[in-house]
């Protein structure tokens, strides 16, 4: 089965311990067209201590973004193909599009027979995938470097020739599949349907992130073969697409298979326009309460806070670290630890490309009640929020967050995905440096002053709890 969404390392820079909750959650993103000369910028890598991925960039005549970074180590190539279109760019009373095509792009095209993509790459050893989010989604590719032109053709050959082979029976199977698969990720998975509760709360009535990812049951029903046509004319055009290519390979053979299996591909009917989204901003608390077959009844506290890259959005990465990224956080050493009343914390800023949001929530113990446990979470935010965390939970923080973003480069599809990313969302596939460094410059009373400024603001509260067991749910009053 496809994955509807990345694993949260692929989705963002592997924030520490944005794990438990963002993996449930499910996973990031238009780069100058400037050519970058292989091993550009090499000279001012001195400065720091930070690894440059050296590469090319540049881009076909229709448009389409192609991103080069040779790694010899291994006789291994990923490619990674990233369409900058997500669940954020679908319409309310047509959204699942852009997941429903992750899984139409493997049903075969002009030229490619149905269940031909697998099975051909994956007879020349081949490991393939794809992932959709909010602002993307991708398809990935990583095999031994001999199948890179099949690859690279198999890849053009849906971008340019999918259309025609995309009929009613078709889109009917892989809706079936999408809904399926919402049933299994989201609707009979304990806890599955909080970030859909919280969500159009959290974001008013028409905002990209005001749904999930993964669309709704009734959406995905009323999507006719008309409306699918026109979402993939409109979005999975090469003007609307960044390939980057990372491993063992030749450089010249590779710009040539390129521009042999892309080039003719013609640019999209339009281009891409994206509304300026405006802030968003809670007037006060608001609190939920849903039932669900769990066993434990669990708290969700979500505030809005930084877009990716924004000025606080490394702080706040930096904070959720503090508060649950380890044994020895704040919310896991006081709740789970000393206390012994929560079963699970976690914490994680998301950064989406147009807004993002801070989530904490806790599971508590069997017989301890969630509004007790709320209280004492709430406490421990205001104990951040009211003075400075130490210099050596700062550091801690540090440390983690800069190894696990290292982390995504150990491979070749992380290369690829990391090049891809930058170049989306940061506006240059070379920022992993400028990346590292937003975090080292990050102080003790700044952590405190983005607690305070976004911990301290309106917050969506949800209590997910047993089903009729809606008198456990959190209020905002104290007991």
């Amino acid at each position: 089965m496809r994955a509807t969404t990345p694993s949260t390392a692929a989705e963002r820079r592997a924030a520490p311990r944005a794990t438990g909750a963002l993996a449930a959650l499910s996973g990031a993103l238009l780069g100058a067209l400037a050519g970058v000369p292989l091993g550009a910028g090499t000279a001012h890598a001195q400065d720091t201590a930070a690894p440059r991925l050296a590469f090319e960039k540049y881009a076909l005549p229709n448009g389409l973004e192609v991103i080069l970074h040779e790694d010899r180590s291994v006789p291994l190539v990923a490619v990674n193909t990233w369409y900058k279109v997500g669940s954020g760019d679908e319409q309310p009373g047509r959204t699942g599009f852009a997941h429903l095509f992750e899984h139409v792009m493997f049903m075969g095209s002009q030229n490619v027979p149905v269940g031909a993509f697998d099975q051909w790459l994956e007879a020349a050893g081949a490991d393939i995938n794809g992932s959709t989010w909010f602002d993307r989604t991708n398809y990935y590719e990583t095999m031994p470097s001999n199948a890179l032109p099949l690859a690279l053709w198999l890849d053009a050959d849906r971008m340019g020739f999918l259309l025609p082979t995309m009929d009613q029976a078709k889109l009917d199977l892989q809706r079936d599949v999408v809904k399926n698969e919402r049933r299994e990720r989201v609707e009979n998975v304990p806890y599955g349907r909080a970030e859909e509760t919280i969500l159009p709360v959290l974001f008013p009535k028409g905002h990209p992130y005001s749904w999930f990812v993964i669309g709704s049951m009734a959406d995905l029903s009323a999507a006719s073969l008309d409306d699918v046509k026109r979402f993939f004319r409109t979005y999975y055009a090469p003007n609307n697409a960044t390939i980057a290519i990372a491993g063992d390979f030749d450089r010249d053979s590779a710009k040539a298979w390129v521009e042999r299996y892309f080039g003719d591909i013609p640019r999209g009917p339009q281009a891409v326009t994206r509304p300026t989204v405006p802030p968003v901003a809670l007037p006060r608390d608001t609190f939920l309460v849903l039932e669900d077959a769990v066993q434990l009844p669990r708290v969700y506290y979500t505030w809005h806070s930084a877009k990716a890259f924004a000025p606080d959005d490394a702080v706040l990465d930096v904070l959720a670290y503090v508060l649950a990224g380890d044994k020895n956080s704040r919310l896991y050493k006081s709740l789970v630890y000393d206390k012994q009343v929560a079963q699970e914390v976690n914490a994680f800023q998301f950064s989406g490309r147009v807004d993002g949001f801070f989530r904490v929530d806790v599971t508590p113990k069997p017989g301890q009640a969630p509004q007790r446990i709320a209280e004492l979470a709430a406490a421990e935010i205001q104990r951040v929020i009211d003075g400075a965390v130490t210099e050596r939970e700062l550091a801690r923080a540090k440390n983690t967050i800069r190894t696990n973003l290292l982390d995504r480069l150990a491979n070749v599809l992380g290369k690829a995905d990391q090049l891809n990313f930058y170049n989306y969302i940061a506006g240059d596939p070379d920022y992993l440096r400028q990346d590292l460094e937003r975090y080292d410059r990050v102080t003790a009373a700044d952590v405190q002053r983005v607690a305070r400024t976004y911990l301290g603001a309106p917050k969506v509260v949800l209590t997910v709890v047993p089903t009729g067991e809606t008198k456990l749910m959190v209020s905002g009053r104290v007991e």
